[in-house]
């Protein structure tokens, strides 16, 4: 990577990078799709795509349920896709724009469960002592002033209003080596991050394992902490709207995330200090091969400068996401 040209980014993408050493391959302005899913899938993997786009495109559609909604919206659950990229291959990297994350249902749905959790025993997570009771919480979505509300009737108390952050929880591609892998897993294909950074107008770049790329995604939370201890955040649905694009030639080894205000790495392991180590470490690495910064150099200004957030910590694998400030970034 390191060795490679450097490029300013067309504005009229909409993406945000200083300098990337390579060229996105879409035009400023591709078709627009629209597409309405009629199933889900719950693990990633190649499989007939649903839809192709090209590098460019833009589409239009909506998120599955989750499994935490009521029984009668299972029906339409999982992850939408895959969506074939035309053009991508293994060493590419995949660009999503995230233009739009629309809440578009007044309930969000949250709670306890036996499966996963951070202060319960699960199969994952072996002790002594029986789980939590299995229970769910209802929240009154106001999508016109961005609020959630949450009645304690068992603690006697006034209801809680709290302002919304609608994120997407799942962004993937297909894996490595031919990989089936569960919908509820992240890793270095993306998957099941569950960090609250992937929002309304953040780009996500995910590594191309499979010619087509095989892009999935689903699972919106209208709010979620760090480390979504219970397991589950609001767990809702959205309308989205996505630009594609394709930085071909252009390989990185794990799932990038950057805002108007920071670049960041997602790593996805157990235990959590490994996702931590893997997560600085990427940026770390990027930071000396695309800007340029000697590598101690690096480890320093990321030492006092950066910040980590907690994807999740209840998955089969834990997501810790490092931070830089762009402000900081060195120009070419």
């Amino acid at each position: 990577m390191s060795g490679s040209p450097r490029f300013l980014l067309p504005a009229a993408l909409g993406l945000l990078l200083p300098f990337v050493p390579a060229t996105p391959v879409g035009a400023a302005q591709g078709e627009t799709h629209t597409y309405i899913p009629e199933r889900g899938f719950q693990s990633f993997g190649v499989r007939e795509p649903v839809l192709r786009l090209a590098p460019g495109d833009t589409l239009i559609s909506e998120t599955m349920n989750g499994a935490f909604l009521p029984e009668g919206d299972r029906d339409r659950a999982g992850e939408v896709g895959p969506i074939y990229i035309e053009g991508s291959e293994r060493g590419d990297t995949l660009v999503i724009r995230v233009e739009r994350l629309a809440l578009n249902r007044d309930r969000a749905y949250s709670g306890t469960s036996t499966g996963f959790a951070a202060l319960t025993s699960t199969p994952q997570t072996a002790m002594l002592h029986e789980p939590v009771p299995s229970r769910r919480f209802e929240w009154v979505l106001d999508l016109e002033t961005g609020t959630g509300t949450l009645e304690l009737p068992a603690s006697g108390k006034d209801p809680v209003t709290v302002d919304l952050e609608p994120m997407i929880g799942r962004m993937a591609v297909a894996p490595d080596r031919g990989e089936v892998i569960w919908n509820a897993a992240p890793g270095n294909f993306g998957g099941n991050m569950d960090t609250p950074e992937i929002r309304e107008g953040v780009t996500v770049f995910l590594p191309v394992f499979e010619p087509g790329a095989y892009f999935y995604f689903g699972d919106v939370h209208a709010l979620q902490g760090e480390g979504e201890i219970t397991g589950t955040g609001l767990e809702t649905t959205a309308e989205v709207t996505f630009v594609f694009d394709l930085l071909k030639g252009y390989s990185i080894r794990w799932p990038r995330i950057e805002n108007d205000d920071y670049i960041m790495v997602a790593g996805s392991v157990r235990p959590l200090m490994d996702a931590f180590r893997i997560a600085h470490t990427e940026m770390v690495l990027w930071l000396e091969a695309d800007y340029g910064l000697d590598r101690w150099e690096a480890l320093q200004l990321l030492s006092q400068l950066g910040k980590a957030r907690i994807g999740n910590v209840v998955d089969p694998h834990y997501t810790v996401v490092a931070m830089f400030p762009k402000k900081h970034l060195p120009r070419p």
